[in-house]
């Protein structure tokens, strides 16, 4: 409990204990039913419970503010004083202050996994200048600066480790609860919180461009964008309260003058009706309920800039993918081999060693993938876009393409291009080949499936890669459609005849280079994949995925239409039961107690459903 929620909950006690005071006086002493003693216990009860409400309403008054439910409560429980039912009043009051307690605790609790992300901002940078340690404020941080990171601070800005070992909490960037190991030469994030050891880093970014700052500008962006519902509920309150405080002055005049009945019971209606009339349960719960899907969507990893992107995503058909980084690892790694004249491990460890002073990425899998020693080889020549000419124990090692094959005259098998083929031969023997490309990531075709399962009609995926690689990839996703050696004008294009096609849905795009930052913008939700993904494309985004995890797509759908069901509930429950008791209230069978109840009651409940969304399995 905060200490402003601290300082309510006292004044409702000492509120609630002046008013059992002036119902016991009222009881036992029923000769004083009109005398000061009770009078002023219920008096001061209403004005201790009710100076907050009292001194805001008179401060939005001066502000041109005067239709919220801090000048309807004023004014209908002065009016009840005013007609000497002081016991109403004050109980009132006190009821509204122990519904707006609720209100704020339940407001407090969703806010609590947004505003831990919020506390990713580091303190303090320890920076290595000539062997002295300099503290000094993140933003002051220069790349290339030598850092000093101790057990349970945060890294301040992105960077390398130079010296140490340790263990990462990276939970609050990437999602992820299982701590992270990291040793010289690894990269690692702002934000993150170092565990065990202590660690020398060299920075690598400034922190305007770390990862937290990034992090954080895309959480304080998102507030700003509301979805349908929330403006929908912001433009109808602006012309409901007026509305009915137009319609109460009316009920306490019209009837007396046209009708019949006695002015102080029309006016008690017209008091109870501005009561009821507070639109408080719509303007807080609703926004409140994407606020919340925010919050829950922040747990699994996952930025999402603003509640019109949770609309959104709850009514996506269409899912689009790039290949490289999205539906694969974005790393190169051994697929097949094609042995000839040798056996499979012979054949690779020839290819490793040939390959082993390479810097190439395919040429960094084949080593990887070798499990034996490579031998290093007498001589090594690289052949501009053919391949490695070396000399290995005195014979002549060919590793490269079809073209540097043919430029020796070898002839080579036609074999399915699923990847890039490394042949080989030795002294002019062809001696087989090694596919090398980008693997598929686990669980992919499980989460596509998820994706189905949960309405989503078709998965596509478009990509610059070449056509047998991307058909490959087609095959083994189970993909409904897909298009390669796309230029990124061509993905434009391609997307726009998505669009054209889905009338009903959104189309969503999923990808993390800069060529797909037109896609990404194009799209109705473009998402990134924020932990390898380029500047470009986070900025184009609507969806960040920090930890590149695009498994959790299925879950933020289903998050996504989860949180718009709850603020459709909110939206029907608080307009069905506050019409019910406005009638009641015009008739004159509401008293003052269920005016609240329709207030402050129907918030509580409203927000206590709406934060219903914060839970993540």
């Amino acid at each position: 409990m905060t200490k402003k929620q601290k300082k309510s909950l006292l004044r409702i006690v000492l509120s609630a204990s002046l008013f059992l005071a002036g119902l016991v006086v009222r009881l036992l002493c029923p000769e004083l039913l009109s005398g000061w003693p009770q009078i002023v216990l219920f008096i001061a009860a209403w004005a201790l419970c009710g100076y907050p409400v009292i001194f805001e309403a008179t401060q939005n008054l001066f502000h041109g503010q005067i239709f919220d439910e801090n000048f309807l409560m004023t004014l209908a429980t002065a009016g009840a004083i005013a007609l000497k039912d002081f016991p109403e009043a004050a109980g009132v009051m006190i009821f509204f202050q122990i519904g707006e307690l609720f209100e704020s605790i339940a407001v407090h609790r969703s806010r609590k996994s947004i505003s831990a992300l919020m506390d990713l901002r580091p303190d303090f940078a320890t920076v290595l200048e000539n062997g002295a340690e300099v503290r000094k404020q993140p933003e002051e941080v220069q790349l290339g600066d030598i850092l000093l990171v101790r057990p349970g601070e945060r890294i301040p800005v992105d960077g390398k480790v130079l010296e140490g070992t340790s263990a990462l909490d990276t939970s609050k960037i990437t999602g992820e609860s299982v701590p992270r190991q990291v040793a010289a030469g690894d990269s690692v994030l702002s934000g993150c919180v170092n565990g065990s050891g202590v660690l020398k880093l060299e920075a690598q970014s400034s922190y305007e461009a770390s990862t937290v700052a990034k992090i954080l500008e895309l959480i304080e962006s998102s507030s700003e964008q509301k979805a349908p519902a929330e403006r929908m509920i912001s433009r109808f309150a602006r012309f409901y309260t007026p509305a009915v405080v137009i319609g109460a002055v009316l009920l306490a005049l019209l009837p007396p003058l046209l009708v019949s009945g006695a002015w102080s019971e029309w006016i008690r209606r017209a008091l109870t009706f501005l009561v009821i009339s507070c639109p408080c349960a719509l303007v807080i719960s609703v926004p409140l309920s994407y606020f919340g899907g925010m919050g829950a969507a922040s747990k699994l990893g996952v930025v999402v800039k603003g509640g019109t992107v949770l609309d959104q995503l709850s009514k996506a058909k269409i899912t689009v993918f790039d290949k490289t980084g999205t539906l694969t690892t974005g790393e190169f790694a051994v697929q097949e081999i094609h042995p000839a004249a040798i056996s499979q491990d012979e054949l690779l460890t020839l290819a490793a060693s040939a390959e082993v002073y390479s810097t190439h990425p395919v040429a960094q899998a084949i080593r990887n993938a070798c499990s034996g020693a490579p031998i290093h080889p007498e001589t090594t020549n690289e052949i501009p876009g053919c391949g490695i000419e070396a000399i290995i124990s005195g014979r002549k090692i060919l590793a490269g393409n079809a073209k540097l094959m043919q430029q020796n005259g070898i002839c080579v098998p036609e074999l399915p291009q699923t990847g890039t083929l490394v042949y080989l031969a030795g002294d002019g023997v062809y001696l087989g080949a090694i596919t090398v490309g980008d693997c598929v990531r686990d669980g992919m075709p499980d989460t596509l499936a998820q994706l189905k399962a949960h309405g989503i009609r078709k998965n596509v995926m478009l990509t610059g890669d070449i056509r047998e690689t991307a058909a490959c990839v087609a095959r083994t996703l189970a993909l409904d459609d897909y298009a390669a050696e796309l230029l990124p004008q061509n993905k434009v294009a391609k997307l726009q005849q998505l669009l054209a096609e889905e009338n009903d849905g959104t189309v969503l795009f999923a990808g993390d280079g800069v060529n797909d930052a037109p896609v990404l913008a194009l799209a109705d939700v473009g998402i990134a994949m924020g932990g390898v993904g380029s500047d470009a494309a986070v900025e184009a985004a609507d969806v960040v995925f920090l930890n590149d995890d695009i498994s959790k797509l299925p879950r933020l759908l289903k998050l996504a239409g989860k949180t718009k069901r709850i603020a459709r509930q909110n939206i029907l429950f608080a307009l069905l039961v506050k019409a019910v008791v406005l009638c009641l209230g015009a008739l004159g069978y509401a008293p003052m107690w269920l005016a609240v109840f329709a207030d402050v009651g129907v918030a509580v409940i409203a927000i206590l459903n709406a934060v219903r969304t914060m839970r993540v399995q």
